[in-house]
């Protein structure tokens, strides 16, 4: 996440979405009839998203899934309802959350970012500073109340973390507009999301594949770019690992 106020595009959100490879899925679309304003991608197994957009409010959230001790199993809901309802009603703070899995959801708008944290019965939530920020499923900067106990788990996340940081600090922070193809939206940044050539299995690797040794393997399967200002909104989606050529990539149509 960037957020520069002054920018011509203030917010910038990449944003990979990890989890069991097994799992289906559609790209982003109008995938809700009661919601039909909204886009994102559809997660097949749960009916929900792990990001959503309101073009009408230039809003969008985003859903990591957190540690901690999950919601009683009788009365469990799925987290990915939880950024549809936030970027229709401005977040989640109103709601009861006992239900739900502990979880971190970032929250963008055209000024700037908050992410609200769920666990252990207790809801946290921060806005988002100037500059770069990362949330992790460790929460924002890996500082959650809420965090795994596993410290391989850690390692990983924190190589991550501090390798990609300083790749996009490093980096001309790109100002997407216009109709453009994503390469020409994204510039510098664009070849450090798509991986920044490291093998899948390297600690820091941003894009991943790993075997927790239990029959499944575990990655990255997406990868979203959404830029949001005040009079601009755009959508760049990929699958992971993004494809040689780079001809995977597409601008979501927010119209």
């Amino acid at each position: 996440m960037s957020i520069k106020p002054e920018a011509t595009v203030p917010v910038l959100l990449l944003s990979v979405r990890d989890e069991y490879l097994g799992r289906r899925w559609l790209p982003p679309d109008h995938h809700w009839p009661d919601r039909p304003s909204l886009i994102g991608g559809l997660d097949l197994a749960a009916g929900g998203t792990w990001l959503a957009v309101d073009p009408e409010r230039r809003v969008a959230a985003c859903l990591l899934n957190g540690f901690g001790p999950p919601a009683p199993a009788e009365t469990r809901l799925s987290r990915g309802e939880l950024p549809l309802v936030a970027v229709r009603e401005g977040g989640i703070g109103h709601l009861d959350l006992t239900p739900y899995d502990p979880f971190h959801l970032v929250l963008v708008g055209p000024h700037g970012a908050r992410v609200a944290s769920w666990g252990h019965g207790r809801l946290t939530e921060s806005d988002l500073p100037t500059g770069l920020s990362v949330v992790l499923n460790d929460g924002l900067e890996g500082l959650a109340g809420s965090r795994t106990t596993s410290e391989r788990i850690h390692a990983l996340m924190a190589a991550r973390a501090d390798r990609f940081r300083a790749r996009f600090a490093a980096a001309p922070r790109p100002e997407p507009a216009g109709d453009g193809p994503t390469e020409a939206a994204w510039g510098a940044w664009l070849p450090i999301v798509s991986g920044d050539g490291l093998a899948l299995d390297d600690d820091a690797a941003l894009i991943q594949r790993r075997d927790f040794g239990d029959g499944r393997f575990w990655g990255s399967s997406s990868i979203s770019l959404l830029a949001v200002g005040p009079d601009r909104l755009r959508y760049d989606f990929g699958p992971a690992p993004v494809p040689a050529g780079g001809d995977a990539w597409r601008r979501v149509p927010l119209g």
